[in-house]
């Protein structure tokens, strides 16, 4: 695995020698080691060349760029070497079977229920009474096998979170009024924090893609559509319980991220820079930790989990093997 770095001061962002170097606007210059690089996250005002990006192109670095607000702005998504158009063509086949693609989203959906089913067990064990929205996320999840369509599928994916967001304020102990989520814009603390930490699982997820022959623009659950890597809003379903959710309830309930780390701007709340920081250093721990695989018979890291659930999907892509959802079993 190589190392991800995260750019927040403002500058210029050069190739030098076989290098990348960031420097700043006070003067600062600092080597970003492009030989153990896999991905640059821009979150402060950085300028750059067409000389850099041919490098970061050869060196197959991508590149995640977010606006001055926190907000997920793009990608730059180097030219794909890892290539297959036996798998491409087979991608777009089981898309374009209705009930092959519907199999496969309702797969995906039974994970990621069933992820956000063990989060509300976790701290139902630990003395907050969650019996009853357990049991409605429970005959909700047993509900997507009656679906027909991606509508319905939706339908219930929906219901599902509306239940599990409503248990938020008896898991955080903070004195938050959070609802129901709000997207555009987020309009409270937590929203805010889902929209942020959710976009770095869907660009992680997508480096990871990067790493296969999958293309991240065909997706089954999600409808592929023009502007967006539509497989990535897929696959990320399954890891936010364990990865972005976890850490919320975590970075709240140690009061590392409090009322204070947020700014209001009009009718939303973002993060203010020292706030992004932690949260980031916390989630790139996130990723690096690792994890006793039972079918691998080794140690993963929750960033190569992602990466297996890639290697899943190609095999049922192909005819080899039928996809079974990541499911927490820890």
């Amino acid at each position: 695995m190589g190392e991800t770095f995260y750019v927040f001061k403002d500058g210029d962002l050069r190739r030098k020698d076989n290098n990348i170097e960031i420097r700043t606007i006070e003067g600062d210059k600092k080597n970003l080691k492009a030989e153990v690089t896999d991905e640059i996250y821009l979150f402060g005002e950085v300028g750059m060349n067409t000389k850099l990006l041919n490098f970061l192109s050869q060196q197959k670095i991508i590149m995640h760029i977010f606006n001055y607000y926190g907000f997920y702005s793009g990608t730059f998504y180097p030219r794909e070497s890892n290539v297959s158009g036996f798998l491409l063509v087979n991608q777009v086949k089981k898309y374009d079977n209705q009930d092959s693609r519907i199999k496969l989203a309702k797969e995906i959906l039974k994970a990621a229920a069933y992820n956000i089913y063990r989060n509300l067990r976790y701290y139902n064990g630990r003395g907050i009474e969650l019996d009853t929205p357990m049991a409605d996320i429970q005959s909700l999840t047993n509900r997507l096998n009656l679906a027909n369509s991606i509508n319905e599928l939706m339908g219930v994916e929906g219901n599902i979170r509306k239940i599990y967001y409503s248990t938020w304020n008896s898991i955080v102990k903070q004195e938050i009024d959070f609802h129901k989520r709000v997207k555009r814009p987020p309009d409270n603390m937590i929203n805010s924090l889902i929209s942020f930490v959710n976009s770095l699982i869907y660009t992680t997820v997508l480096s990871e893609i990067y790493k296969t022959q999958l293309n991240p623009t065909i997706s089954y659950l999600h409808e592929p559509g023009i502007k967006r890597f539509s497989l990535c809003l897929d696959i990320a379903e399954i890891f936010k319980p364990l990865i972005g959710d976890r850490m919320i309830f975590s970075l709240l309930n140690k009061n590392q991220i409090t009322e204070d780390d947020f700014e209001e701007d009009s009718n939303y709340l973002y993060l203010k820079e020292s706030a992004k920081k932690i949260i980031l250093m916390e989630y790139d721990s996130r990723l690096k930790r690792t994890i006793a695989h039972r079918d691998l018979g080794r140690e993963v890291s929750y960033r190569y989990l992602i990466r297996l659930e890639c290697y899943k999907l190609i095999k049922d892509i192909i005819g080899e093997k039928e996809y079974s959802g990541f499911r927490i079993w820890w």
